[in-house]
């Protein structure tokens, strides 16, 4: 027999979860809103040439691209080496691309800053496995038009706002500055031809360590007198120790004579959060070594941290030059994406909503007309109402009702002018 499960890494959602699904973005959507964010919507579409600009790091990899229209078997396999030739579209593969696309395209119909929502599903070609999806949605802030600190400042705030809304209170924002990476990969001698590479071994520090980093440098081949320098830094005492943020710290986890400029740059997102955040402590953690992998970023990146997994649930940064590959002039932006994926897993959902959902099980004699005004009088009070004939087997079907989300149930007899509501638990 065919199977007719769904392509591999890509997901059917059923009621309940969707439901769930649904509630967490209502949760975000409100308090993004709340913060003077608006929502647009771009294509799931966008051409070749933009999706494969040199913008998207290893995601422009895996994009799925669509063949031009007309093309027949020989000009596809004349075509088979260059893949400009063939396909003239793509699927997103994140909305940041597309958003660049987008102002530049509406910019004269939107305000000189802008604060954007994009919320939708994305797709990569990714290796299918446990958490890792081919299409999955992502959950979008951006705001382009402000290059001061105002700008991650308010991005931060709305975020750990959202956050705390759903319940998991307590995050904290990895911050660092790709200004500041350069800075000090410089100041210890390392070449710019070799530093892409040097970024992806550090990247791995919290998995390999010290000795990891050093040995995978040396194996790259990076200048030997650099390595030596950069190990000879990870090594000094309390070089890991960023809490609580402020100049100190940001000094203290940088080598010696930091330009200034950068310093108080992260100095004063940090001060314009506590501010927002109506806290003395700084929800912020310093971290030198964060270095996020997208090619695009130019100054300030992050991520999401909370206390009760070891992975982010978010991140971003400032993407100064994306635009004006598009628009022909430069234009400041900066971006935060929740990773909704992972924060649906961890929401405790409550039960409001199924508390006003309810289940009328029926007998097949009782009249349609009965049944469809019991359900009216049910909905007209902004209850969810479902109509289901009773079964020989009325425990499996209130635990396939609960199940999708239901909280009440109640019999209807024929005749009756009343209903007693139970709950399904």
């Amino acid at each position: 027999m065919a199977t007719v499960n769904p392509p591999r890494g890509m997901r059917d959602i059923l009621p309940a979860d969707k439901t769930r699904r649904e509630s967490v973005l209502s949760v975000i959507r409100d308090r993004y809103r709340s913060h003077g964010f608006d929502e647009i919507e771009t294509p799931a579409l966008e051409e070749y040439s933009r999706l494969h600009a040199g913008i998207g790091g290893d995601n422009e990899k895996l994009a799925y691209n669509v063949l031009r229209r007309g093309l027949d078997a020989d000009a596809i396999r004349a075509g088979a080496d260059d893949q400009a030739a063939l396909a003239d579209l793509g699927l997103r593969y994140d909305l940041t691309v597309p958003l660049a696309r987008f102002y530049a395209s509406n910019r004269a119909q939107l305000p000189g800053v802008f604060r954007a929502i994009q919320i939708g599903p994305v797709w990569r070609a990714e290796r299918p496995q446990k958490g890792r999806y081919r299409q999955f949605v992502q959950c979008d802030i951006d705001i382009i038009g402000d290059d001061s600190a105002r700008a991650e400042a308010e991005l931060m705030v709305a975020s750990l706002d959202a956050v705390d809304a759903l319940g998991l209170e307590g995050a904290t924002v990895r911050i660092n500055d790709r200004r500041a990476l350069d800075w000090m990969l410089d100041s210890f001698g390392f070449t710019v031809e070799e530093r892409p590479g040097v970024l992806i071994t550090i990247d791995k520090l919290d998995k390999i360590g010290p000795d990891g980093v050093a040995a995978e440098l040396r194996e790259r081949g990076a200048e030997a007198s650099a390595v030596d320098a950069f190990e000879a830094f990870l090594r000094r005492p309390q070089t890991r120790e960023y809490t609580p943020y402020g100049e100190r710290q940001v000094r203290t986890a940088l080598p010696e004579g930091a330009p200034d400029e950068i310093v108080q740059h992260l100095v004063g997102i940090g001060e314009a959060v506590a501010a927002g955040r109506g806290a003395t402590d700084i929800p912020l953690v310093f971290d030198p070594f964060l270095v996020r992998g997208m090619g695009y970023y130019t100054g300030t990146i992050f991520e999401l941290a909370h206390p009760s997994v070891s992975y982010s649930l978010g991140g971003g940064g400032r993407y100064d030059g994306m635009i004006g590959r598009f628009l022909g002039q430069q234009v400041p932006a900066v971006g935060f994406s929740l990773g909704f994926e992972r924060l649906v897993d961890l929401v405790e959902t409550g039960a409001d909503a199924g508390a006003q959902s309810v289940v009328l099980v029926h007998d097949a004699d009782v009249p349609v007309a009965e049944l469809v005004a019991h359900k009216a009088a049910l909905v007209a009070t902004g209850a969810r109402v479902r109509l289901e004939r009773r079964t020989k087997n009325l425990k499996a079907l209130l635990e396939r009702s609960a199940a999708d989300g239901y909280g009440a149930f109640a019999t209807v007899v024929a005749g009756a002018t009343t209903l007693e509501l139970k709950p399904l638990a």
